[in-house]
This record gives structure tokens, C-alpha cells and sequence, in this order.
């Protein structure tokens, strides 16, 4: 329709009665931004970066060093993590319980034992500096309320600077989605290696990302140069077994 309209305007200034079709005639959807993938590197310094954060009862550093952990080895989304309730934390069977997310979904996030060690501490301290909270959030703020994303979007900019991963304007740098797009893709590498079927288990991954199709899980394994590898491998391999 765009390519239609520059033809049509034309036309117009030849025929004023060409019509011109208007902006918004048919929905489109917004081009996605480039992912960023992060390196173990980059995480770890992230991660380390959280002790400098301020704090007034010290709970702010522990809360975003498992905030960022968490967002990093599970593939969920911010808003999935910040919606975490206590009965939904089974440190015990090291599951997730995601209730009702996008697409009115829930599922069940199993964790690493690493992962499970590492929430065990931040609950413990939790309870020490906060006893007393007014909200059964997991995850929660120096006041021992939710975390608004809002505030998590402005200290994650702030920690990816003394990160060394954005410079200048605060709209250029990796996002907090990218932390989904890197778990999907290390998931998929890591079976490639492994010499599985990644074909029949895309589904699998689909389905831990939350969500609706398969397709939609496609756009996550993009711009990374190793599957771009592997694609071609698999490429060639199947083109060897024609001859």
C-alpha cells in the first residue's frame, strides 16, 4: 500500500481525481528491533554491577542481582518475573508457576538446582532485612512492594552503563527482552550440539517460551551467526543423502 500511495500521488498532480489512499488504511505490524545477544561475560558483569546499586535497607542489589539471574537462565518475560507471587516460587520441586500471562496462558518453568540455590539466598535474605512486607510479591522493592517496571526499565539502563553496554542515549543498548532471545537461542545451540532433533523439539521450546505457535518462536532464533552454521550444515547434510 505504501509503494501504491507514491504512485497514486503522482497520478494525482497529473488527475486531481486519482485518490490518494490514506495512512493507516490497512494494520501493519511494527518491525521488531534487532536483538541484542548477550555473552556469559556481559552477564556476569551485569550481575556484579548490582552491588553498586543503592539501597536504604540493602535489599535493592539482592533483588535485581536475581531479577537479572532469573530473567537470563528461564527465557520469561519482565513481566511474567515481576508478577512472581510467593505461592507461585516452589524452591522445593524448583518450579514456576506463570499464571495467566500473555495470551492467557500459564505453564510451568522448571529451574536449574544452580538457579534454585541462588533464589533460596535471595528469599533468606529478603526475610532478614525485610520481616515485615505489605505484599506476597516475590520480588520486591527496598518498601517490600512490587517492583514497577517502570523503575526495573531505568536501573536496568543504569547498570548496563557501569556494564560497559550502552552509551549515550538510554533508547541504544540491549533490552530486557534480549535475555529471552539469548535463552532461546543457547537452548537451540545447545541441542545442535548435542546432536538432537531440533526440528521436532522447537515445539518443546515453543511451548517453555510461552507461546501460542511455533512460529511465533522462529523470530527468537534469528541473528545469530552459530545457528546460521548449523542451518547449513543441516542443509548440506540433507542435500549429501539426495545425491
Amino acid at each position: 500500500m505504501k509503494a501504491v500511495r507514491v504512485f497514486a500521488r503522482f497520478q494525482h498532480a497529473i488527475d486531481p481525481r486519482t485518490e490518494v489512499p490514506p495512512f493507516g488504511l490497512l494494520p501493519y505490524r511494527p518491525r521488531r528491533l534487532r536483538p541484542y545477544l548477550y555473552t556469559d561475560e556481559e552477564i556476569r558483569r551485569l550481575l556484579e554491577a548490582t552491588a553498586h546499586l543503592r539501597s536504604m535497607k540493602g535489599m535493592r542489589p539482592h533483588t535485581y542481582h536475581c531479577l537479572l539471574g532469573l530473567l537470563a537462565v528461564s527465557g520469561l518475560r519482565i513481566s511474567e518475573a515481576l508478577a512472581l507471587r510467593e505461592q507461585d516460587v516452589d524452591l522445593q520441586a524448583g518450579i514456576l508457576t506463570i499464571r495467566q500471562s500473555k495470551f492467557r496462558k500459564s505453564r510451568l518453568v522448571p529451574l536449574h538446582p544452580s538457579t534454585v540455590n541462588v533464589m533460596r539466598q535471595y528469599v533468606e535474605r529478603r526475610d532478614l532485612l525485610l520481616p515485615t512486607r505489605s505484599s506476597d510479591s516475590f520480588l520486591v522493592s527496598d518498601s517490600g512492594r512490587p517492583l514497577e517496571v517502570s523503575a526495573v526499565r531505568r536501573t536496568f539502563y543504569e547498570l548496563s552503563r557501569w556494564a560497559g553496554l550502552r552509551h549515550g542515549s538510554i533508547n541504544r543498548g540491549p533490552r530486557l527482552h534480549d535475555f529471552r532471545h539469548r535463552f532461546a537461542v543457547e537452548t537451540l545451540i545447545r541441542w545442535y550440539r548435542a546432536g538432537q532433533d531440533v526440528q521436532r523439539r522447537l515445539p518443546v521450546l515453543s511451548t517453555f517460551l510461552g507461546h501460542t505457535h511455533v512460529s511465533d518462536t522462529y523470530w527468537y532464533l534469528a541473528h545469530c551467526p552459530e545457528l546460521m552454521e548449523w542451518a547449513v550444515k543441516r542443509l548440506d547434510s540433507q542435500w549429501e543423502v539426495q545425491q
